[in-house]
């Protein structure tokens, strides 16, 4: 306190003169009708600017939770697409059942790790078997194929990406629909990946779609990406072409775990088939 009085004692003529300043300024604004007027627009323009910005603070620190909100709400509209359904032809003929049967299912999940410059990369996802999360399920974002899970924990699962040297997705051109294989290229371009064993009757072009067969684990129709460059692959009857993937995979943040209900069934049956040749 006795350090305070000294430093205004010290100090007292600049106080007097800031607060002289201040009632100068007071009654020079009150009274004068157009000063008042300019004061007040700059102190409203002051404030709106200050409530701008303190908005735009507040709508970054929720932007996770704006951003899990809109990752399950893609999930479930996913869950209503008719590509999601498969279509039961003996239903056709029960008045008051649909004809559609649910066969894929898309759990939300958000991405907390993930690689891009090995020649093996996963991702880490936060959905695991408490959520349904099962291994060999297919995993994709909203903008196209991301890979397939291989490992799955309670609350957590690994995804191997689509950058992997074993991953090999069934995938076909968009317009002709000949179907070949995806694999990643021995360059490890994050960008890029090879269709590959496409049968040379196909007439594929710079540009075209390729999209997720219905051989695949997912619902055929899935993006992949786009033909960038034809190659014919020796002399054999098949084509391979470079794919400008239509994921960035640097830029993941949230993921789609895709549930095919029939999986476990196709299977089992497969199996059966192969054990009785």
């Amino acid at each position: 306190m006795r350090n305070l009085l000294i430093f205004i004692t010290k100090y007292n003529a600049f106080f007097l003169f800031l607060i002289f300043e201040i009632i100068s300024l007071v009654i020079y604004i009150k009274y004068n009708s157009f000063q008042k007027a300019t004061f007040i627009n700059s102190t409203n323009k002051v404030t709106g600017e200050f409530y701008d910005r303190a908005d735009e603070l507040k709508g970054y620190l929720s932007l996770r939770e704006v951003n899990d909100q809109l990752a399950k709400e893609n999930a479930d509209l996913r869950n209503q697409l008719r590509a999601s359904k498969f279509l039961d032809s003996v239903a056709k003929h029960v008045v008051n059942d649909t004809i559609y049967k649910q066969q894929y299912e898309y759990i939300d999940a958000k991405v907390i790790n993930n690689s891009v410059n090995k020649r093996n990369n996963y991702l880490t996802i936060t959905k695991g078997s408490k959520d349904g999360v099962v291994k060999g399920m297919g995993v994709i974002t909203g903008t196209g194929v991301v890979g397939k899970v291989v490992l799955v924990g309670e609350h957590i699962a690994i995804v191997q990406s689509l950058l992997h040297k074993d991953s090999r997705f069934s995938a076909m051109l968009a317009t002709n629909k000949e179907i070949g294989y995806l694999e990643w290229g021995d360059d490890l371009d994050p960008h890029k990946g090879l269709l590959v064993d496409v049968s040379n009757t196909a007439q594929p072009k710079i540009g075209e779609m390729v999209v997720t067969s219905q051989l695949s684990l997912f619902p055929a129709g899935i993006p992949i990406g786009k033909v960038s460059k034809l190659n014919a692959k020796g002399a054999g009857f098949f084509l391979n072409m470079e794919v400008a993937l239509a994921v960035d995979f640097s830029k993941l943040e949230y993921v789609y775990v895709i549930n095919n209900k029939f999986a476990t069934e196709q299977a089992g049956l497969e199996a059966q088939e192969k054990k009785d040749e």
